[in-house]
């Protein structure tokens, strides 16, 4: 989405606004995802400008308030993708022209870079953090739906076999929020969602951090509606050559940070490894491996 479903009528009604109408309205004309994903609170900080404005800027432009502009532009985005059944479509005419192996290579080569990306020390700080925020905290709540599903429980996997209290959040029988009515601020909820949000991961996690449970939120955008209510937002990329989002990115991520927080447990995530040891080797988990023949 280039421009807002309003610019045009922005540009026309600008001459005749207030000075602070006019900061609102540019902001408006040059941050229309950020319209679609942020609170007003949120824009109006951005801009600089009181709340009550952008209302006014709303009411001006002939709407009754500003949730109606913000509507207009949320549908705009999700009209402006062309959908998985289209980038399905586009990924098979390239496909055929350029062959199976081309497209491999390119997915490949997409996610090496990607996962390269994440060695910046921004990106090193903030998995820190993360990793420091999880591991003082008495339960962990881990949540990813549908893509977002395999990052999340991975995460809860690690965290789990290392002795931490992990919950997951999964939502078999329609009730895995319910487990979040315990939940206080010295828990954290890990949340994991990118683009198309899933609403339920949404709302669950704005439930928790109206609550004051900590959010460490795995996502796609620095605008991203889990960012919004993060302590800690972890920015991966998504970008793929097939017609699915990449949920390569997440998935590292997930696993460096249980990674970290088990090192930082020290001798009771070692202790809890070696209950799951033992365990492993009296129930028989494992194939053992055979020597082959000389």
């Amino acid at each position: 989405m280039q421009n807002g479903p309003l610019a045009e009528k922005i540009v026309e009604a600008f001459d005749g606004m207030s000075e602070q109408l006019q900061v609102a309205a540019r902001y408006l004309l040059e941050n229309p995802h950020e319209v679609a994903l942020l609170s007003m609170r949120e824009q109006a900080r951005r801009a600089d400008i009181q709340p009550a404005t952008m209302t006014r800027l709303a009411q001006h432009l002939g709407y009754a308030g500003y949730d109606e502009v913000r509507q207009l532009y949320a549908d705009a985005m999700r009209r402006d993708g062309t959908g998985f059944a289209g980038l399905a479509a586009a990924q098979a005419k390239k496909q055929k022209l350029r062959g199976d192996r081309a497209l491999a290579a390119d997915m490949l080569g997409g996610v090496g870079a990607q996962v390269a990306a994440l060695t910046r020390p921004a990106m090193l700080d903030t998995l820190a953090d993360g990793a420091r925020l999880i591991e003082r905290a008495r339960r962990v709540y881990c949540l990813g739906l549908r893509s977002s599903h395999s990052a999340a429980w991975h995460l809860h996997y690690i965290l789990s076999i290392a002795g931490k209290q992990s919950i997951m959040l999964d939502a078999i029988g329609g009730i895995g929020a319910d487990a979040l009515g315990s939940a206080t601020a010295n828990d954290v909820l890990v949340a994991v969602s990118v683009l198309p949000y899933t609403r339920q991961t949404v709302e669950i996690t704005e439930y928790a951090h109206s609550c004051d449970v900590p959010v460490v939120a795995i996502t796609d955008s620095v605008v991203a509606p889990l960012a919004q209510h993060a302590a800690v937002a972890l920015i991966v990329p998504t970008e793929s050559p097939s017609f699915l989002h990449t949920m390569s990115p997440a998935f590292v991520v997930a696993e460096i940070l249980g990674a970290l927080v088990a090192g930082r447990s020290g001798d009771a995530a070692s202790e809890a490894l070696a209950r799951v040891d033992r365990q492993s080797a009296a129930l028989n988990t494992h194939l053992k491996t055979r020597s082959r023949r000389q």
